[in-house]
């Protein structure tokens, strides 16, 4: 792997818990010498974990739609800024750029971003690892959701499974390291709709 899409906040969340984590993941992009791919904003956790990245010499690379340039204010002094004519063509740019997928807590662009790529793995579209940082507990009713929708057997459990949960950066990047996608894709027998 040499670069992972990171997914998450253009606002800071409510605590200081969610900043200490973007740093702490940073660092860990860092130390792995890998490339820092992100919605290309200078604020929130998403400009915290730029401007981390940066600071320890990283790289960081970031992808922002024209119409979100002013709205999400575009950070400045990145490695690399790609300006998007859509968030159909970031989002795309974003996977073509990245071996592996993270989202941090965010809002409902970051929850829209994994399930995203997270379906395109499903689907067989791609082998790369997507995973959850679960900072204090950030996304424990999601996971619980997620178990029930195997439960319900609308999901199935090695499309469940693909979905990599950790609560720290570290070792959520082990996992990546030796992630292997399932041979197994999204089918739906014949006669279901």
């Amino acid at each position: 792997m040499k670069s992972i899409c990171i997914y998450c906040g253009s606002n800071p969340g409510r605590g200081a818990v969610y900043a200490g984590a973007a740093r702490e993941l940073a660092r860990e992009l860092v130390n792995r010498d890998l490339k820092l791919v992100y919605g290309g904003a200078s604020v929130g956790i998403m400009g915290l974990i730029a401007d981390t990245v940066l600071e320890l010499g990283g790289q960081a690379v970031g992808v922002i739609p024209e119409a979100l340039v002013r709205k999400e204010v575009a950070h400045a002094n990145l490695t690399e800024l790609f300006v998007t004519q859509s968030m159909h063509e970031r989002k795309t740019l974003m996977s073509e750029l990245s071996d592996g997928f993270i989202a941090m807590p965010g809002g409902i662009g970051t929850l829209e971003e994994i399930f995203e790529v997270w379906t395109w793995a499903q689907l067989g579209f791609h082998g790369k690892p997507c995973g959850l940082l679960n900072v204090d507990g950030y996304f424990d009713s999601l996971i619980a959701f997620l178990d029930n929708a195997v439960a319900e057997q609308f999901v199935q459990q090695p499309h469940r499974d693909m979905l990599i949960v950790d609560a720290v950066a570290d070792t959520l990047l082990d996992r990546f390291a030796s992630y292997e996608a399932p041979t197994i894709v999204k089918w739906i027998e014949k006669g279901e709709r």
